[in-house]
């Protein structure tokens, strides 16, 4: 590790933490040219599968979007960028232990959506509205009638 103060490769690590997670190692170094101190922080590389898109391109796997994506369906409603982070965390370490090279876009879509479901019906709405690019109004009334009805049976229950 270079030091970024005078650039000289020789160093010592002082300390070392895990973090919460136990996916990241912090450590503090002194570097042995000018004995500055400063923090690195390694992490495990990722091995996430290359996601095919439904016009059939490949992209890699992309946390950035699918945050952006929910916390856009989840604007001004009451879910927390924390719960929202940790969801997208689960589908990373889902997708590293399932071993597969590429998934398809949908499943992860489909992941999303049901977890909307479960957060917020208007998060849900508003995500299924562009995921499922409905066709016309009365694709998108039929999906509200769905919610409503099953809204309706969990009342009864």
């Amino acid at each position: 590790m270079r030091c970024p103060f005078c650039s000289k490769i020789e160093n010592k690590v002082i300390d070392s933490r895990l973090s919460k997670d136990g996916r990241t190692i912090r450590r503090r170094r002194e570097c042995l040219g000018c004995e500055r101190r400063f923090t690195t922080y390694e992490k495990l590389e990722d091995v996430l599968p290359l996601v095919i898109k439904k016009d059939g391109r490949r992209e890699p796997f992309n946390r950035d979007k699918i945050i952006s994506g929910i916390r856009n369906a989840c604007q001004k409603l009451p879910v927390s960028m924390t719960r929202i982070e940790e969801f997208v965390d689960s589908l990373e370490i889902y997708f590293q232990e399932i071993g597969k090279k590429e998934i398809e876009s949908s499943n992860i879509g489909e992941m999303v959506i049901n977890k909307l479901k479960e957060w917020d019906e208007v998060a849900y709405v508003r995500f299924a509205s562009v995921y499922r690019q409905f066709k016309d109004i009365n694709e998108f009334m039929s999906e509200l009638t769905d919610i409503l009805k099953n809204k309706k049976d969990h009342e009864q229950h």
